[in-house]
């Protein structure tokens, strides 16, 4: 479209082309009768003067604003990509805008479960802070206010605060590792390891985590038997302590927890298979979020920080895998990951 300086400028040049042309006129009748008394003095002439410039100037007007509205939509359209035939495909443009709003309502969706995920990150790491840092005020102002002279009183409470201490330093720890993972910020080195050994050295780590909670750990696979992968071996032995010790806390009492190995194409994988309480289906989705819990009460007993299996997750992802998972409510859990052979 003209702007209105544009049209301001068309106007006043329609406007003295027009006046020059009615001068022209005057000057015309002057060279032709010799005088212009007769055309001052008959109002006919005067008439037909205004209604001339009234029309020429309206001509003048019309072709110079039409021809800059062209110029416009001509310095518009370089912006407009070009449709490649002179057939428009109504039914294809249809289905791409329907893209482009699908596309739109999926990242509105998308942004909505972040804001959610925020907000239940935020109210686990307050819970998660604020449960020994209460223990440990609480612990306190009970020695302050006397509890100290009792020497019973007061190595029971000191030990209870140093187990809260160790708690809190174990979720900053996690949480270091994690935020460290998601920036990439941490080396994988890569090597070949026996992960035989590797997860012999783990059930010897819980061995006796696992006789506290009456769970029996077992290698099903025999121990003199290397099978050598690709990986960084610390990472790896983390990913199958978290599993381990996450499958201990959700077992039932007198159970088993299996680990297996099995040859699948070039790679061999690796599963943990407990017999507890299982995940819903409505779980499965966010058990590797920080601090998500399945079952709050046991967890939070048995002292995790919530983010062992957000730190599998992401280790995993280091390594160009992903961690599985297949569960059934009270029957159990069997989580599993690959790792390329060595």
């Amino acid at each position: 479209m003209a702007s209105k300086f544009k049209v301001q400028n068309i106007f006043l040049y329609a406007f003295f082309s027009t006046l020059f042309l009615a001068s022209g006129y005057v000057l015309f009748a002057y060279l032709w009768f010799g005088n212009i008394d007769f055309i001052i003095a008959e109002k006919f002439f005067y008439i037909s003067l205004v209604l001339f410039l009234l029309i020429v100037l309206s001509i003048f007007y019309w072709f110079f604003l039409k021809n800059q509205r062209r110029k416009d939509f001509t310095e518009i359209s370089k912006n407009i990509p070009e449709f490649k035939s002179t057939n428009v495909d109504f039914e294809e443009l249809s289905q791409k805008i329907s893209s482009m709003t699908e596309g739109q309502s999926q990242e509105i969706v998308f942004l909505n479960e972040r804001e959610n995920y925020r907000r239940d990150f935020l109210g686990n790491i307050s819970h998660e802070l604020k449960t020994p840092l209460f223990s440990v005020q609480g612990y306190l102002l009970t020695l302050i206010e006397g509890g100290i002279d009792d020497e019973n009183i007061r190595d029971k409470y000191l030990n209870r605060i140093n187990k809260s201490v160790d708690r809190l330093i174990y979720l900053v720890k996690d949480l270091d590792m994690i935020s460290e993972l998601e920036k990439g910020r941490i080396n994988i080195e890569f090597s070949t390891f026996n992960i035989t050994a590797l997860t012999q050295d783990v059930i010897d780590l819980l061995e006796i985590k696992a006789e506290k909670n009456n769970i029996k750990l077992t290698l099903n696979h025999p121990a003199n038997q290397p099978v050598k992968v690709v990986g960084d071996i610390q990472k790896i032995q983390q990913v199958l302590i978290n599993l381990v010790v996450n499958a201990i806390n959700y077992s039932n009492p007198n159970t088993e927890v299996v680990i297996d190995f099995t040859n699948v194409d070039d790679k061999i994988k690796i599963s943990i298979k407990d017999q507890g309480v299982g995940i819903k289906q409505n779980d499965l989705d966010r058990i590797f979020e920080r601090f998500y819990r399945v079952d709050k009460s046991r967890n939070r007993n048995n002292g995790g920080s919530g983010l062992g299996l957000a730190i599998v997750k992401h280790i995993l992802e280091a390594h160009k895998e992903r961690i599985h998972v297949n569960s059934e409510v009270n029957v159990g859990s069997t989580f599993y990951f690959f790792l390329k052979k060595g």
